[in-house]
């Protein structure tokens, strides 16, 4: 796979522009000459590995940030039943509509919890929140030793850098999605 230059430069454009730098100061920042950033800015030259790991470094941005291909402007996620995963004996299936993405920092998941499940989950790593948005029934959720219960189409965010659980004791299931956010790096 070969990144197109230009690619390169549009994204070290949008960054100065996203961080309101001059090209001299992305220079100072960077220890990579003003023409040269002109240069890749404009897709003039592709940088080389070690000229874009300065440039990553002083931006304080991932390198992979300039390698990654384009995204698609959409991605649509369904849930299918194959997909699903079966903990907690069977009361709770969880899937995954979209896996972690570094960066972003988040992963989201499909989660349908039978009357009288309980899932409890560790703490996750600190800086770490989820929200939970139910769209279907009611989920008593547990978060440092204090209980709240969501109702149909209500939302949640809370720290996941405590201990906390779900528990559906109501007659019906509940469908949910849980969004985790991780701290970043």
């Amino acid at each position: 796979m070969s990144i197109q230059a230009e690619t390169v430069g549009n994204r070290l454009k949008t960054i100065r522009a996203q961080k309101n730098l001059t090209l001299d100061e992305v220079a100072k920042l960077t220890d990579v000459s003003k023409p040269m950033l002109g240069q890749i800015e404009r897709g003039q030259s592709t940088p080389t590995i070690t000229t874009l790991a300065k440039i990553a470094t002083g931006l304080k941005v991932p390198m992979s940030t300039f390698l990654r291909e384009e995204e698609p402007e959409y991605t649509v996620a369904d849930v299918r039943p194959q997909m699903l995963i079966e903990e907690e004996s069977g009361l709770m299936r969880a899937g995954t509509m979209f896996p972690y993405d570094p960066v972003r920092n988040v992963e989201i998941f499909y989660l349908e919890l039978d009357s009288g499940c309980k899932h409890a989950s560790d703490k996750h790593l600190e800086g770490t929140e989820e929200y939970l948005l139910l769209l279907r029934g009611k989920l008593d959720l547990t978060v440092g030793g204090k209980t709240v219960t969501l109702h149909k189409q209500q939302a949640v965010r809370f720290r996941a850098d405590l201990p906390h659980a779900y528990h559906n004791p109501y007659g019906e299931s509940c469908t949910l999605y849980n969004l985790i956010f991780y701290p970043a790096d």
